[in-house]
């Protein structure tokens, strides 16, 4: 149903926005989650290590549409919602990659850094965020394209109207405005991360 694509650029603009913003308050709070959670950089290894992937494993087992629920119950109906269940389930996905990432990293900067008098914030800075960059900022904008489809709003509750209605060419029609916002997001996000490389 080409007519309603001119209905789309409202929805299409508010799932971007809730994407971007939940996966922002995401990465914020994947921050320490992320630190905590890479075994070679964990301050506290026996406390702080298991904590921080208890945290993650359960972020990514319930479901965006489950936190979405209970975010509902929490602040009530709206884009603030979507927001919270996007940033929650963003912690788990983003800090498992960025710690793994972590442990990957080459340990002949983080040693010349430390020879030299550095302090851990410098190492973080100038020995571990360059090599872990280009993978991290792939899976954050990966996520804010992917996860912005939560039907707190957006494009989300405009396929929930056509699929209640049961107008299967609307359906359709919400189904391509979503590939197209998805494959706009690979290609920034190749983008980014070849300018970063």
């Amino acid at each position: 149903d080409f007519a309603l694509f001119t209905e789309l650029a409202e929805p299409a603009l508010e799932t971007f926005m809730i994407a971007c913003l939940g996966t922002l308050l995401g990465v914020l709070l994947c921050i320490p989650a992320a630190w905590f959670g890479a075994s070679n950089i964990t301050p506290f290894k026996p406390i702080t290590y298991p904590l921080a992937r208890l945290m993650m494993t359960i972020s990514r087992s319930i479901h965006e549409i489950v936190w979405a629920l209970f975010f509902v119950a929490a602040v009530g109906l709206g884009a603030l919602p979507g927001i919270f269940a996007i940033a929650v389930r963003s912690v788990g996905f983003i800090a498992k990659m960025s710690a793994e990432a972590i442990e990957d990293i080459d340990p002949g900067p983080v040693e010349a850094i430390r020879s030299v008098g550095g302090n851990n914030l410098q190492v973080l800075i100038y020995a571990i965020l360059p090599q872990i960059l280009p993978q991290v900022l792939g899976v954050i904008i990966r996520r804010s394209a992917i996860l912005g489809l939560v039907g707190a709003g957006g494009l989300g509750l405009v396929f929930f109207r056509q699929m209640n209605t049961f107008n299967y060419h609307g359906v359709m029609t919400v189904i391509l405005a979503i590939l197209g916002i998805i494959v706009l997001g690979e290609m920034f996000s190749h983008w980014v991360r070849r300018l970063v490389i």
